[in-house]
């Protein structure tokens, strides 16, 4: 059982890896909203342009560092 909780942490330290490289690409925000929406559509997650805005601004407050 410890061994599978340590495979899932790392397979969650991974996917929160990969997103932040997307997000901190040196690329336009819109053609990286783009992708990423691109990218969830295929696994079956639809959003709209707002909520897709919304769900990276919730991200980037987390990430901002804490005053």
């Amino acid at each position: 059982m410890k061994g599978l909780n340590v495979f899932l942490a790392f397979l969650g330290g991974a996917a929160v890896g990969a997103a932040l490289g997307v997000l901190f690409a040196p690329e336009k925000g819109s053609d990286t909203r783009h992708r990423i929406a691109e990218l969830l559509r295929e696994k079956g997650i639809k959003l709209n342009t707002g909520e897709l805005d919304e769900l990276a601004d919730k991200i980037a407050q987390e990430l901002s560092p804490k005053q």
